[in-house]
């Protein structure tokens, strides 16, 4: 072990750091907070941080549990960010998972509907009902801006700019972002913050854009569980969840000549390799193109 204070103290000072300087979202917290605590029980009464040696075995008993490659690759990462942490903070001299070896797993493509799909989507809320309206505008603002799910519930009414047309983000870590919205969209929002915002408010306050009959802002369960509705009603029933939206999104902007710096930044992606594996998917759409339609394929 190195380092001489409690393991269970270094991994509470991680996560209050995690939380207030660097500002990331709960889920990310309590999935840090999850990786640690296996790690954590796994060395009962440490008085001292794991040292290499210990860290391997460690990885090697998660191997064991049977847990997938991309499981494990997330618990090394969690692993990395906590010692580059405490060495920051001066707990320690060195950091012991610098030649920790990620575990190699086949990237799969992620999925997404094609365009006839979205449109489905996009017309199955009625925008007569209050509730309806409010669905359309955010089926329609998802698809034109591709944010998270998180990020779409968490919108206020001041981040979106009518008349400039734009939608103003605040994703992980903080960091705000300005996103470009389509006519469609902004008539669908602007139809809701009309009739079906009022409607559901019924004289309540809200700072938030998009509300439940109660006045309480829509959750992530909430909106996950009323598109996958919609789906069922268009006819689109497995694996429909709003980040195949998002997905969407992407790939239709490349689809249509977007360049990969432009979608990066429209994404919130801090690296830029996260946004190439939709290159990959332009690559295979326009394979199943070529061999379906071209005679000599």
């Amino acid at each position: 072990m190195q380092d001489g204070a409690a393991l269970s103290v270094r991994i509470k000072t991680f996560l209050d750091f995690c939380r207030v300087e660097k500002g990331l979202a709960p889920n990310s917290i309590d999935s840090y907070r999850r990786d640690l605590g296996k790690f954590e029980s796994y060395f009962p009464g440490a008085n001292g941080v794991p040292d290499a040696e210990q860290i391997r075995r460690y990885i090697d008993s998660l191997y064991g549990c049977g847990l997938s490659s991309r499981s494990i690759a997330r618990h090394t990462t969690t692993l990395r960010n906590f010692y580059r942490f405490l060495v920051a903070e001066r707990a320690i001299e060195r950091d012991p998972t610098e030649l920790l070896p990620l575990p190699k797993h086949w990237s799969t493509l992620p999925k997404l509907l094609n365009r006839e799909q979205v449109e489905a989507i996009l017309r199955a809320p009625d925008p007569a009902q209050p509730k309806g309206a409010r669905d359309r505008a955010m089926l329609q603002l998802l698809y034109a801006t591709g944010v998270r799910v998180s990020e779409l519930c968490g919108l206020r009414t001041g981040d979106i700019e009518m008349g400039l047309g734009v939608v103003r983000v605040t994703g992980k870590g903080n960091k705000q972002r300005l996103i470009p919205v389509g006519k469609p969209a902004l008539a669908a929002v602007a139809a809701y913050l009309e009739t079906g915002r009022p409607g559901l408010l019924k004289g309540r306050a809200s700072a938030y854009l998009f509300v439940t009959a109660r006045g309480g802002r829509m959750t992530r369960q909430g909106f996950w569980k009323l598109l996958a509705g919609y789906g069922q009603k268009v006819g689109i029933f497995h694996h429909l969840t709003p980040h195949v939206i998002r997905h969407s999104f992407a790939t239709h902007l490349l689809e249509g000549g977007a360049d990969l710096r432009s979608v990066q930044t429209m994404l919130g992606h801090a690296d830029i390799a996260t946004t190439q594996i939709y290159t990959h998917v332009v690559r295979s759409r326009l394979r199943q193109v070529f061999d379906r339609h071209h005679p000599r394929a």
